[in-house]
């Protein structure tokens, strides 16, 4: 159920979410009870009374037609439910279906593929290095799929015997819809097609990462997160979520959304790279999931990201006198540093990068 004290780099054991919950306790332990503030509240969720969810966007509609949709989202929302989409029905319900059988797995078969802080790739239950940290209600699998070189076949589970071959194709898929995605977003924004992707090091260097999390069944729902309120520190995200449970909140002037997932949608979100890129034209957004006593949930997270040691910053067509320059040029590499050292913290990241550059005098930027 746990792991060796320190080992791999974390700063003490790690206990397993699904094995906690499978073992009937009434309660859960107290590190993973969040502050009073911080725990679900349905007073909170401004759905449960006006009935609101973000954007649906029809991909399969005009260009200019998405683009527009798309463009309002990200300024608006930060997050929009792609429908439409091209990636076939049947590969997604494949993808769930092999990653809930890896889940399903004995404890010593998962247990192979533990994970580090070093890279998060392989089996996990914790983010963040604190020691004494409040914890999540939640496992997860994450794997690298590009740049080829970050590739370790070592730390693809082997069961399901069909697992590799579907998440291969699946991870393909998602990363073509990624890269049109980019572009819908950069003719929204008014600027050239591609202007986007080269921003990230073209359609070869980006990144692509896939993260498969696993929220368990919880016997105090209402104490505890299955993921912490956090914006995605990467360029963009591609969620397959269960379309059986809902679980995603995303905060809205103010209050928390429970996103009410169409079937077959994929719901994409803007991350702080874009943020960045877009001088906060488009807006990465405070989101967090919650957990329920009844059912099990399972989201396949596809992160699209620059590569990983070009400096990121605004794009000079979106600087003005009128509207400086809000970042630094920062690499990816240096900014998800912070993540890996001190977990999910809301928006403090892409704030913190803003409260730097606005300290440097007659700031400029450069795309490299």
């Amino acid at each position: 159920m746990a792991e060796a004290a320190g080992d791999g780099g974390w700063p003490e054991p790690v206990v397993r979410v699904q094995a906690l919950s499978e073992s009937g306790a009434a309660t859960i332990p107290d590190r993973y009870v969040r502050p009073e503030t911080e725990r679900p509240s349905s007073s909170s969720e401004a759905n449960a009374v006006a009935n609101i969810n973000i954007p649906v966007v029809d991909m399969s509609s005009s260009p200019g037609t998405a683009a527009a949709a798309v463009a309002e989202a990200c300024r608006e929302w930060g997050f929009f439910q792609a429908v439409n989409h091209g990636v076939p029905a049947a590969l997604l319900r494949r993808a769930r279906g092999v990653w809930r059988g890896f889940f399903q797995q004995p404890m010593e078969v998962k247990q192979r593929y533990g994970n580090s802080p070093a890279t998060y790739e392989g089996y996990g239950s914790r983010l963040g290095v604190d020691k004494g940290a409040i914890l999540d209600w939640g496992d997860y699998y994450f794997l690298h799929v590009r740049p080829p070189h970050l590739l370790s076949p070592h730390k693809w589970p082997h069961l399901p015997p069909d697992l590799r071959e579907t998440t291969t194709e699946y991870s393909e898929e998602v990363r073509r819809l990624c890269e049109r995605l980019m572009a819908v977003m950069a003719v929204g924004l008014g600027v050239e097609e591609g202007r986007l992707q080269e921003a990230f090091g073209g359609g070869e260097g980006a990144g692509v990462c896939v993260r498969v999390n696993y929220y368990p069944r919880c016997p105090q729902p209402d104490l505890t997160l299955g993921l912490s309120s956090h914006s995605d520190p990467g360029g963009m995200t591609v969620l397959l979520v269960d379309d059986r449970v809902k679980g995603l909140q995303v905060r809205h002037t103010g209050a928390w959304v429970t996103v009410d997932p169409v079937p077959g949608a994929f719901i994409v979100n803007v991350g702080d790279q874009i943020q960045v890129v877009t001088n906060a034209l488009y807006r990465s957004v405070e989101h967090r999931v919650v957990v329920n006593a009844a059912e099990e949930r399972l989201s396949i997270a596809t992160f699209y990201n620059p590569r990983s040691d070009l400096p990121v910053a605004p794009l000079p067509e979106l600087v003005s006198p009128e509207r400086p320059p809000l970042y630094s040029p920062m690499t990816f590499d240096d900014y998800r540093l912070y993540i890996r050292r001190n977990g999910p913290r809301g928006k403090s990241q892409v704030d913190r990068l803003a409260a730097a550059a606005a300290t440097i005098p007659n700031s400029t930027t450069t795309t490299q």
